[in-house]
């Protein structure tokens, strides 16, 4: 974890220029995980609870080693080289030998891709397409879909290299570690996080090193994550807030990650109370928290150990926040982005100032600044609403294949609008666009509506959220038939759900003779959501 001196100006592995530098300094890529090994090699690192694996931080270590070792052979890299950044794409449920192989990418020089497993076929295709993967690691009963993946891109993608999980395991044993690797650049691509556009188009977030620790430190600060914490991880690690702001900060800290293959109420909630597995800090959606207060096995008392029950993704209710707090839960909102991972938090441990405050998503941590703006892009007054941009060596230095979002000063427009109240705390009020969130994923309705008008006897569509009690918002979908082709809703859902994943599939579909548009034919969507305001998908 140390740095080299450069010239101004040098770029680093794949000419990145976006590394960490002060008077021509450039940061090499912290390495945690080899750092507490070294400082606490014995200590519990990770446990795999679907499989029971369970980790020191030196044998983690030493597996990062040897499957980076893998990865370089695979590769076919000249020794003394590293992968150049080449992409390493993941298709798999959490567990640890997804974490490892996202560790030995960093150690290798390339870049890692994990992919949402909770899409179709043509979805992961548009996105190998995009990322043009050297490797497709898939984990258990992810084979038919990676390989229908790999068929896909066959002409774009001619050498993506379709690999198992398991056979990358049983390779790597009695391997030896790699030496001699150049050190890798902090500032150059390590991950990408891959989010819909609101163009409808799949955009990668790319993650640094210098990214991805910023995120972490900022998290740890926050939400009080140190060498005793032991983390219950539901989140998928193909989102941000799984595999850097949950997995990076715990290993950083030297606490102990808890793997789950996702969430499921029953277990989750078990696994909070168990004394044995001595839970301290969880993230979830608020629909999870939700989930998991209703379950008959919820008794406070049990979950005494918490120091952090967190939620994001979308704004939690203050009636739910308010309800954990008098329960004696550490329930704390907060907020972040795949292009800027952590970037708000409430004060853990102050219950009084957090039901307070209920319904604000905290305070920037001391490396983060916010501004929230108006149309004209001026700053706004306090209790007035307006857009979040964000700045800070925690953010995205921008999408793959696209041109970097952040202005000439480095400000994100997160697209997200909030006030700040006279303390600095600030509240999500909605998304300036059209994105809703259901179940804490995104759903963007241009990439619905695009599907839709595949349909030969669709003419016009429309999608925007609704609420629902489960998911806190799903997706009705307005269509106008082709004249003289009557269309059905079975049939527009049937369709949908042969192209997109389950939660992007509309749960309402509305036949209507027109849709509103303004005079230059643009649709007006504000008039359906005042029109459904109060309806649900029931």
């Amino acid at each position: 974890m140390g740095m080299s001196v450069t010239e101004p100006g040098e770029s680093g592995e794949g000419g990145s220029a976006a590394g960490l530098r002060w008077a021509g300094l450039r940061w090499e890529a912290p390495d945690p995980v080899a750092y507490q090994a070294a400082v606490q090699p014995g200590a519990p690192a990770c446990v795999d609870l679907a499989t029971g694996e369970r980790l020191t931080y030196e044998a983690l270590h030493r597996r990062i080693d040897r499957c980076a070792a893998w990865l370089i052979r695979c590769l076919d890299v000249q020794p003394g080289q590293g992968a150049g950044g080449r992409r390493v794409a993941w298709l798999g449920r959490n567990g640890i030998d997804q974490l490892t192989m996202a560790f030995a990418c960093v150690r290798a020089g390339a870049v890692f891709v994990p992919l949402n497993w909770r899409l179709t076929v043509p979805e992961l295709a548009g996105l190998a397409a995009d990322a043009t993967p050297s490797l497709l690691i898939h984990g258990d009963g992810f084979a038919a879909t990676a390989q229908g993946v790999v068929e896909t891109v066959r002409a774009t993608v001619p050498g993506l290299r379709l690999v198992d999980a398991e056979s990358v395991r049983s390779a790597q044993e009695g391997g030896e570690p790699v030496t001699g690797l150049p050190p890798r650049d902090a500032g150059a691509p390590s991950i990408i996080i891959y989010t819909s556009g609101t163009s409808g188009q799949p955009k990668g977030a790319i993650h640094t090193e210098q990214t991805a620790f910023f995120t972490a430190t900022n998290f740890a600060l926050l939400n009080r994550v140190d060498h005793r914490s032991v983390f219950l991880c539901d989140m998928p690690l193909f989102h941000v807030i799984g595999i850097v702001t949950i997995c990076r900060t715990t290993l950083l800290q030297g606490g102990t990650l808890l793997l789950s293959p996702g969430f499921d109420p029953v277990l989750t909630l078990e696994r909070m109370s168990d004394p044995a597995l001595g839970v301290t800090h969880y993230m979830c959606v608020p629909q999870m928290a939700q989930t998991l207060r209703q379950q008959p096995g919820y008794d406070p008392a049990k979950l005494s150990r918490l120091v952090f029950f967190g939620t994001g993704g979308a704004p939690n209710p203050p009636a739910l926040v308010r309800r954990f707090v008098e329960d004696g839960v550490p329930m704390a909102d907060g907020y972040g982005s795949s292009e800027g991972g952590t970037v708000l938090g409430m004060p853990v441990g102050d219950l009084p100032r957090i039901a307070a405050k209920a319904g604000s998503a905290g305070l920037p941590p001391a490396s983060v600044r916010l501004r929230l703006v108006d149309d004209a892009g001026d700053d706004v007054a306090d209790g007035e609403v307006g857009e979040i941009l964000v700045r800070g060596p925690n953010v995205s230095p921008g999408y793959w294949n696209r041109p970097a979002d952040a202005d000439a000063e480095g400000w994100f427009r997160t697209g997200d609008t909030a006030r700040r109240d006279g303390d600095g705390f600030y509240y999500i009020v909605d998304r300036k666009k059209d994105m809703f969130i259901s179940g804490g994923e995104n759903v963007y309705p241009a990439e619905v509506e695009a599907v839709l008008l595949e349909l030969d006897t669709v003419a016009e569509a429309c999608v925007i959220g609704i609420a629902d009690p489960q998911w806190g918002e799903v997706g009705c979908a307005f269509v106008v038939p082709r004249a003289g082709c009557p269309v059905t809703e079975q049939e527009v859902i049937d369709h949908c759900r042969s192209r997109l994943a389950r939660f992007k599939t509309p749960k309402r579909i509305v036949i209507a003779d027109e849709l509103p548009r303004t005079a230059s034919g643009k649709l007006r969507k504000n008039l359906l959501r005042e029109q459904y305001r109060s309806e649900t998908a029931l």
